[in-house]
């Protein structure tokens, strides 16, 4: 994993060298994806917009959390475009720091819901969810990166779980194999005690990882995402074609497949 050591984030990687099915591999400098941004320093941004050419921010946090954490540092670089595309319905104050607060008494049928989708793991009924409630995000998160003139960074609050799906269409979609797509979810793991030390110090999403206090709770686990991209290819039969399904044609996933390849 190409990892960003960053001073302000701490779940910032490149996803480039990522191996395709055909003997390729993913170009540098094209997809980075992070967890929130709203630390970053003078030296984050520096090293974001002149070493990896960062000119688009992809935001998948809901509104209720770009609210309550107000602008972060990247809003102020002229350069770089910003985007917000919410993977969550848009009600309620949820910030979705662990996921989804799936527990909260206030999203009971939401939690039914949910579960029903796919009962053998509530993560991957909750990944389905995205793509069930917000579509047109999924869509629009894929055409902004496919369409950035330099480096596109994907993230939202943690950067595992809606980063880790909108990252897994990406790098489906341009033929990454499936074990790589695997690996570069769970990879998230490996950092997760200061992922969730940064969150616990909001107040944006301390309430929420407050409720579930174990951090292995949170812990990206790579069967989640197998079970995602097979539930994928068994209801819809793969990324691209439910890409197809909701407007993101032939011309969309060439446009992504020559951005992330080069």
């Amino acid at each position: 994993m190409h990892w960003l050591e960053l001073e302000g984030a701490v779940n910032a990687r490149d996803v480039g060298g990522l191996p395709t099915e055909d003997g390729g591999a993913v170009a540098e400098r094209r997809l980075l994806r992070s967890d929130n941004l709203q630390g970053l320093t003078p030296r984050d941004i520096k090293v974001l917009v002149e070493d990896f050419g960062l000119t688009t921010v992809v935001d998948l946090r809901g509104t209720p959390e770009v609210t309550k954490e107000g602008p972060g540092p990247l809003t102020n670089v002229e350069s770089v475009r910003h985007h917000h595309y919410s993977v969550l319905p848009e009600s309620g104050g949820t910030t979705d720091a662990t996921a989804d607060d799936i527990s909260d008494a206030l999203y009971l049928k939401r939690r039914q819901r949910t579960i029903e989708r796919f009962p053998d793991d509530v993560m991957t009924a909750l990944y389905l969810g995205y793509l069930e409630d917000r579509p047109e995000s999924i869509v629009g998160a894929l055409r902004t990166i496919a369409g950035a003139p330099g480096a596109a960074l994907v993230h939202c609050a943690a950067g595992k779980d809606r980063t880790g799906v909108v990252t897994a269409f990406a790098l489906t979609v341009a033929g990454v194999r499936r074990d790589a797509v695997v690996a570069d979810y769970a990879a998230s793991g490996e950092r997760i005690r200061a992922i969730l030390d940064r969150l616990r110090a909001s107040p944006t999403y301390a309430p929420d990882l407050d409720k579930r206090p174990d951090d292995d709770d949170h812990r990206p686990k790579p069967e989640t995402m197998s079970l995602f991209l097979g539930e994928v290819d068994r209801r819809y039969g793969g990324a691209v074609r439910w890409l197809d399904a909701h407007g993101f044609d032939a011309a969309d996933v060439a446009e992504l497949r020559g951005k992330l390849l080069g």
